[in-house]
């Protein structure tokens, strides 16, 4: 046992008031005694020096960490010493600390109850009982101590009467009937004492029962009477009567009840109209919702920067991005955008696939001196990575590094996914490794983005090893992008019956496939060839999603085409041209060559433009599937035309490569047809510029695969070309007469010879 409460403590507070004048080292000493230590020993050295103040202080400090024993124990303590005697302050503290407890303790609240003389009870230790047995939802329990409170002679208060309330209100097993809270209201606004009249915690309890029953005319009136009593509602309020009207289906009203409350010059305040623009967009009201901002403007109530932050994420979500544009132009003229306001816009834009849009919004916040916060990057970061901007990632990252903030796992994402769209292998593999030093651990989605971008150019071996890594460093296990991202790697290394393999293991992981994985398997088998195989995946496909993407369409025709299956594949164009999805009628009409002309191109633009805006990630395959079937098809100049489009988007920036020391074209990231397509283009071009006198380089080369790049190259010296004659050139710009051959499977490209 310790006698020296002074070896108890371990920290000490300071009494301010001018009072005391010594450190009070007792509660601290108090709260650590043991279990079973001896509280008169305890209290022994410090008696002559406490008062029932510093008690109560110490009773504070056990319900905030709900030490419960030791509040009985000091309680059954003072109960014996005369000279801490406790007071009818101390009970009530004691009941409130039993009180949270649970139901269990109840008995020992009634017995610390009891122990006060019945006439120095007042309404602070009844309340502190009633309350007891509020927060235990024990609201007729409640109602009885106050009955009886009222037959003791004991006037209740004001608090009294609102924790029967809040009681009653909360019932739910069975609810309490509303009129019920309304005779306890009235009650209160019937009571002579001046200490009892209704209060705003009366009128918001009174209000938040009302919206739980979805009583919308109770909440009116209740709104009437506190004006009509001079309390002026809070934001607590007005959510409890947006909230009961829109239960009721009548938000109309609520409008009407702000016009009204204007017009009596109790104008709301922005949280009230924030309120009821939150409820109309939880149901997409988008024209009720911007209404209650004009309103609010017209009743003389600015707008702030949550008010139109809301309607910027509601017009975002609906996909109105004009919409978004011109309320901020509006913000601007009315209230400084904020922080989070940027935040908003960024993931709006970055969802809507604006994503140098958001680099520029970024660029504009740090003119306006609006200090960006950690989510600010991460929301900029992960547009850069959809995008494939790894220069303005570049420059983000800096920026945090710059203002001491640590990038987190999602920041680096970005970095490394729009560097892997850019073909940019070995830097997104350092951006990778670097997260490690800086303490920012990578997350799945950070290894799969890095695996996904190796996929991207067939490396299913870098692949592996990254999936290797997380499953034996990392201790993080293979979830389904992981595998989508192994069957891509796998189908553009041409691996197909590794593809097939890890599509079943995805299945045997108990992983559902998506429309994408489902892709996956649908691109490995159109690429083998087998059709029977191709068909009853694409059948699975439309058992899944009902309209199968255009990607898995152009797969399907690409097949056909190639196995000369031309009744197939123009059966299969005009269910595309009769699907209801503008998008497919518009590319099987291109794919008819019914769209060559300027006029019907811009249809043409406008679904690539749209394509465009999922992502890199998304428009590689979608282009690639695109180019391909149009190769197949015969149709090389449209194929060059939407190969031309995809590059005025970014996509595929390694492409070609025009130096005074090199021509060379990379076409490892691309489809078979697709990089016949861009070889054809290529010699068209190398063509073009001999037959203009042009120096020709010391090398051309045409990449084919991004790890064997040694075999898919052709070395074409100087005065090669200068000795060929140009009928043979001619023969090279048109590949069917060229001697040009596949090496191995299909999709491992084609060597110049």
């Amino acid at each position: 046992m310790l006698d020296d409460p002074m070896a108890l403590v371990s920290t000490t507070t300071t009494v301010a008031s001018p009072s005391y004048h010594y450190d009070l080292l007792f509660p601290t000493a108090r709260s650590n005694l043991p279990p079973r230590g001896s509280v008169a020993r305890c209290l022994e050295t410090a008696r002559h020096r406490l008062t029932l103040q510093d008690f109560a202080a110490v009773y504070r400090e056990f319900s905030r960490r709900g030490d419960w024993q030791r509040s009985l124990r000091l309680f059954k303590y003072m109960q014996r010493h005369s000279w801490c005697r406790p007071d009818e302050h101390i009970h009530a503290i004691v009941i409130g600390v039993l009180g949270r407890q649970g139901p269990a303790l109840l008995d020992k609240c009634l017995e610390v109850f009891h122990d006060l003389p019945a006439e120095s009870r007042t309404a602070l230790s009844y309340t502190s009982l009633i309350a007891a047995y509020a927060r235990n939802a024990l609201h007729e329990e409640a109602r009885a101590l106050l009955d009886q409170m009222k037959a003791a002679g004991v006037a209740p208060t004001a608090a009294t009467y609102n924790t029967v309330l809040a009681a009653c209100g909360r019932a739910t097993d069975p609810p309490v009937p509303f009129d019920m809270l309304l005779g306890l209201f009235a009650e209160m606004r019937h009571d002579p004492s001046p200490s009892v009249r209704p209060d705003l915690t009366t009128y918001n309890t009174l209000l938040a029962a009302a919206a739980v029953r979805s009583l919308s005319d109770q909440s009116e009136m209740l709104l009437s009477t506190m004006l009509e009593a001079g309390v002026l509602p809070d934001t607590a309020s007005y959510r409890y009567i947006v909230d009961a009207f829109a239960s009721a289906g009548n938000l109309s009203r609520v409008a009407e009840l702000f016009a009204e409350m204007a017009a009596t010059g109790h104008t709301p305040d922005p949280s009230a109209y924030l309120g009821l623009m939150e409820a109309h967009t939880r149901v997409g009201a988008t024209a009720e919702a911007v209404a209650v901002l004009r309103q609010m403007q017209a009743d003389g109530c600015p707008p702030t920067a949550a008010t139109y932050r809301v309607l910027l994420d509601l017009y975002g979500r609906q996909g109105r991005f004009d919409g978004v544009r011109e309320l901020f132009r509006e913000m601007r003229t009315a209230v400084p955008p904020d922080t989070a306001t940027y935040n908003v816009l960024f993931r709006v834009f970055g969802d809507g696939g604006f994503f140098k849009e958001v680099v520029e919004l970024f660029q504009d916040m740090l003119q306006s001196g609006v200090e960006p916060d950690i989510e600010t990057c991460e929301n900029v970061m992960v547009a850069c990575g959809r995008g494939g901007l790894h220069e303005d990632a570049r420059e983000v990252l800096d920026y945090m590094t710059r203002e001491g903030m640590v990038p987190t796992a999602k920041a680096y994402t970005g970095l490394v996914e729009a560097l892997g769209h850019a073909a940019m292998y070995e830097e997104a593999y350092v951006a990778f490794n670097m997260m490690t030093e800086i303490g920012s651990l990578p997350t799945i989605g950070t290894y799969n983005t890095l695996a996904n971008a190796f996929a991207k150019g067939g490396l299913f071996q870098e692949a592996e090893a990254i999936f290797s890594r997380m499953t034996n460093n990392a201790a993080i296990q293979k979830d389904k992008d992981s595998f989508d991202a192994l069957i891509e790697a796998y189908c553009q290394g041409a691996q197909l019956d590794d593809a097939v393999k890890a599509y079943m293991e995805m299945r045997k992981s108990r992983f559902n496939p998506d429309e994408r994985s489902l892709e996956g398997v649908l691109n490995a088998y159109c690429i083998a060839g087998v059709i029977d195989e191709s068909k009853e995946q694409f059948e699975e496909l439309q058992s899944m999603v009902t309209v199968p993407s255009i990607i898995a369409y152009c797969m399907m025709l690409s097949l056909y085409a190639r196995n000369d299956r031309w009744t197939d594949a123009y059966d299969l164009l005009e269910e595309m041209k009769t699907n209801r999805a503008s998008t497919h009628q518009v590319i099987a009409s291109m794919i008819k060559g019914e769209y060559d002309d300027d006029s019907n191109w811009q249809m043409v633009e406008y679904v690539l433009d749209n394509s465009n805006l999922e992502g890199c990630d998304y428009s590689l395959r979608f282009f690639n599937a695109l180019l391909d079937v149009l190769w197949w098809f015969g149709q090389k100049g449209r194929a060059a035309r939407v190969l031309d489009q995809a590059l005025k988007y970014g996509l595929f920036p390694e492409l070609f490569r025009d130096t005074k020391l090199v021509w060379s074209a990379d076409v490892h990231r691309m489809s078979v047809g697709g990089s016949l397509v861009a070889v054809s283009v290529w010699l068209n071009k190398l063509y073009d510029r001999l037959k203009g006198d042009e120096d020709l380089p010391q090398l051309a080369s045409v990449v084919v695969l991004e790890s064997q790049a040694d075999n898919g190259s052709a070395h074409l010296t100087d005065d090669t070309l200068v000795e060929e004659k140009e009928s043979e050139l001619l023969a090279l710009y048109r590949p069917e007469l060229a001697d040009v051959h596949y090496a191995g499977a299909p999709d491992t490209g084609f060597v110049l010879t």
